[in-house]
């Protein structure tokens, strides 16, 4: 995946993720629990719930598990718009193939992505790979998808996979976007996306 990806686009899909989780992960984490929270009370407990349920973890992986979760809660999206939750020993065959979303989805082998050791990827609800140790390449597999099997951004999840796509995996295209066409017109690019670029 990782190849044809760079074929497309130019860009090394798992080195540029790292290099810009290095770069602003953590200035992200700080901003969205210091500055991003004092905004919106709603946000505010999401924010907390998630400490809590991250608790005593550390580590790049869990960084990178904490960032999705929030800016999931900071655009306003439900996890289950990006994440489907299994048994953790729950196998490819067994998973419940109707609850999964037709665009590239993450299976959480686990109760929370803290809790989970295993990961799978869904296309088009069918397991593309049903072994992933890490949540990190689960999701970077993810992203790439969109990609490799050109498919549009949904509607749900387009704030969130925008702001992935400028901000960690350096696409900024001058014009277009991935996000899929509805029948009302839509700005290029959310302005909360552009808002929280510049604020970092």
């Amino acid at each position: 995946m990782a190849v044809h990806f760079k074929e497309l686009t130019g860009i090394g899909l798992q080195e540029t993720f790292t290099r810009n989780v290095d770069l602003k992960g953590k200035r992200l984490l700080n901003y969205m629990s210091t500055v991003a929270v004092m905004k919106n009370k709603k946000f505010q407990q999401a924010v907390t719930k998630l400490k809590v349920l991250r608790g005593e973890l550390s580590g790049c992986s869990e960084d990178v598990k904490e960032m999705m979760l929030i800016l999931l809660a900071y655009f306003d999206k439900k996890e289950d718009a990006m994440f489907c939750y299994v048994e953790d020993t729950c196998l490819a065959g067994e998973v419940q193939m109707d609850q999964v979303h037709m665009t590239p989805t993450i299976i959480v082998c686990g109760q929370s992505c803290f809790s989970a050791s295993r990961f799978m990827l869904s296309v088009d609800r069918n397991v593309v790979h049903d072994n992933i140790p890490s949540f990190f390449s689960a999701l970077w597999m993810m992203f790439g998808s969109y990609y490799c099997f050109n498919i549009h951004y949904p509607c749900e999840l387009a704030s969130t996979l925008e702001f992935l796509q400028r901000c960690f995996f350096s696409i900024n295209p001058e014009k277009g976007t991935k996000v899929e066409k509805m029948h009302t017109s839509r700005l290029h690019v959310n302005p909360r996306v552009l808002t929280l670029i510049q604020e970092l």
